[in-house]
């Protein structure tokens, strides 16, 4: 990155959003509620159920996406991967000055470049859906024309829907997206197996519910501390000839961890199977 002063107020930053759904709204929500001016902040959406929701938080919206990135610092194209080459291609980006954000899943920098310019400031993202909570974590790599003023400005941004990890590697992003951007749904699959047993075990639903999602809370919480290791919270819950060490001695008979790892494995080479597609230019 080229080496300018820090950016003094990212919260003066004027952005625009390409497209206005869930993922924007969230952010924009956050930037909002962060302080950042509304009126630095727009829009643009062709639905316009998508532009009455973004309004309602107090920023300008359009149809059209021209006029949206118009005197812009920052472009955040929110939009389906599949539709981001002709997003961009229909768009006059004023290059080094105005920094693109694209939060659309599988679609490599290169390609970013080939649509708009060789000399265009990218930042790739990678979030999960916590993040229309408040509460995801993205992961962010910026190309060599990203200066640490963007830099900044970018993590200002995607701090609005919660933790932000940069990488050094592009290629790491396929992993990010194995294990937080595919995350979520790994543990959704455990809650949900969880209440199915609990009530065949005779729990009612509700209750069942109830007990797996404060257990998850809670441990997640444990392990978030960081310090001991979740291998050693897991131990330290482990009694010799308890029910947790019978309950794992099952999982460990049906190679659990090892199905972890396969899957986590598949969904990096989807990743990058769908890097190529969308990334073609």
């Amino acid at each position: 990155m080229n080496d300018q002063p820090e950016q003094a107020n990212p919260g003066t930053t004027r952005i625009a959003f390409i497209g206005a759904g869930n993922m924007a709204r969230s952010l924009i929500n956050g930037l909002v509620a962060s302080g950042h001016n509304s009126t630095d902040i727009c829009a643009s959406d062709p639905s316009v159920e998508q532009r009455n929701l973004i309004e309602a938080l107090g920023v300008t919206t359009y149809a059209d996406n021209a006029p949206a990135i118009e005197g812009a610092d920052v472009i955040v194209a929110a939009v389906k991967p599949q539709v981001l080459r002709s997003v961009l291609n229909g768009l006059t980006i004023q290059g080094d000055s105005q920094l693109l954000i694209s939060v659309a899943a599988g679609v490599p920098i290169g390609s970013l470049r080939n649509w708009t310019s060789e000399e265009q400031p990218i930042v790739r993202c990678m979030p999960n859906t916590p993040a229309l909570l408040g509460v995801g974590v993205t992961a962010l790599y910026g190309n060599a024309h990203v200066t640490p003023n963007q830099h900044a400005t970018a993590q200002h941004i995607m701090e609005a829907a919660g933790k932000v990890v940069w990488l050094t590697d592009e290629t790491q992003l396929d992993a990010v997206t194995a294990v937080s951007g595919s995350g979520p749904a790994y543990f959704f699959y455990l809650m949900e197996a969880m209440v199915a047993s609990a009530v065949e075990l005779g729990l009612d639903k509700k209750t069942a519910m109830f007990l797996t999602l404060e257990t998850a809370y809670g441990a997640a919480c444990m392990a978030r501390n960081g310090d001991p290791s979740p291998a050693t919270l897991r131990e330290n819950v482990t009694s010799p000839g308890g029910t947790t060490e019978r309950a794992l001695s099952i999982l460990n008979e049906h190679d659990v961890h090892g199905a972890i790892k396969q899957a986590l494995a598949g969904a990096t080479r989807r990743a990058e199977e769908l890097a190529e597609e969308f990334g073609n230019p």
